[in-house]
């Protein structure tokens, strides 16, 4: 009696532990497939990225457009689907202003250390070098 009672219990733990998560992560996919709509970002499962151009349903295939290339795949092709909206990042001018004080710290620095090593010119010595065997 002991021993059924414990392979039920080993047999519930199972099913939570592994078939339940398993579900959740299906209908999680199903529903992202549900909301695509022409214009979303995908990525398919061999790493080709593209823009839904149509769906059909019925048959289960998606087209995207890559590059100007237009390819059609089943919809379980489909790993990843980025929707439009959250496509563009919003940035304020703040964000901007502050990318380009650094860009231009950054250009001033590179600039800098190049004169530096412009007063070590080898090419010059290599000249120099060529008259004296002359």
């Amino acid at each position: 009696m002991g021993m059924i009672v414990m392979l039920v219990i080993v047999f519930g733990l199972m099913y939570f532990m592994m078939m339940r998560p398993q579900k959740k992560q299906q209908q999680k996919r199903q529903e992202m497939l549900n909301q695509m709509k022409k214009g979303d970002h995908i990525v398919t499962i061999g790493g080709l990225h593209g823009v839904i151009d149509t769906i059909n349903k019925t048959d289960k295939t998606v087209v995207i457009d890559s590059d100007g290339i237009y390819l059609t795949f089943n919809l379980g092709a489909i790993r990843t689907v980025e929707p439009t909206s959250s496509a563009a990042p919003a940035t304020t001018d703040s964000d901007t202003q502050a990318t380009d004080a650094n860009e231009a710290a950054a250009d001033d620095d590179n600039a800098s250390a190049g004169t530096d090593a412009g007063s070590d010119d080898t090419s010059s010595d290599d000249a120099n070098k060529a008259d004296d065997a002359k």
